[in-house]
């Protein structure tokens, strides 16, 4: 599999960016604590598995195609990450106002799964960028196994750090000076990575 940890790097970035998903996790924790957060946590990430499962689940076909599909789904990737790099250096504010959640584990569990079937930024993920870590040569689906298995982890050690650390940072991500340090780093490492992927080669 071609440049593994570059995968992993992306889609850290990709969870970490401000979501529906990340303000419901620091919800959660901040009504409930962290232990409170979790099943949350879980949901969002079986919905991100279960998004990759639709996403991706003929992408090998479109990869053996031709050079062309490569080519197009390369430069659809890299589109992808230079919009979420705009988005984030126009943050204007990381956190938005934070909706009451529910105080049973298992409805908890529903809201975040559903959240995050209905969010489109792991979809895009995974039929833009997913693509470029896939070897057309190699077994499919040890791969797909593999990579979406690794994103849905990083959504429980990422979102489980938001929620660790929502309360103690909740106030200065609320200022705007928080808001413009996170979102210019963030944005500048999207554009960055939008670039690499637009000059790679197959």
């Amino acid at each position: 599999m071609a440049s593994y940890g570059l995968f992993l790097v992306l889609a850290t970035l990709t969870v970490l960016s401000p979501g529906p998903g990340v303000v419901l996790t620091i919800s959660n924790a901040l009504r409930h604590g962290w232990s409170g957060s979790l099943p949350g946590i879980v949901g969002i990430a079986s919905g991100a598995f279960i998004v990759a499962g639709i996403c991706a689940s003929s992408l090998g076909l479109i990869l053996a195609a031709s050079a062309t599909a490569f080519t197009v789904l390369k430069y659809i990737g890299a589109l992808y990450l230079l919009y979420l790099g705009i988005k984030m250096w126009r943050t204007q504010r990381f956190i938005p106002e934070l909706k009451a959640t529910s105080p049973r584990p298992w409805r908890r569990f529903i809201e975040a799964l559903s959240i995050q079937l209905l969010n489109p930024k792991a979809g895009f993920f995974f039929l833009a960028v997913f693509p470029q870590f896939i070897k057309p040569a190699a077994d499919y689906c040890s791969q797909f196994f593999l990579l979406v298995s690794s994103y849905s982890l990083l959504v429980v050690v990422v979102h489980s750090g938001y929620a660790l650390v929502a309360q103690a940072a909740r106030g200065w991500l609320s200022t705007n000076k928080g808001a413009r340090i996170v979102g210019k780093l963030s944005g500048i490492t999207f554009l960055g990575f939008g670039v690499l992927m637009a000059s790679a080669s197959k």
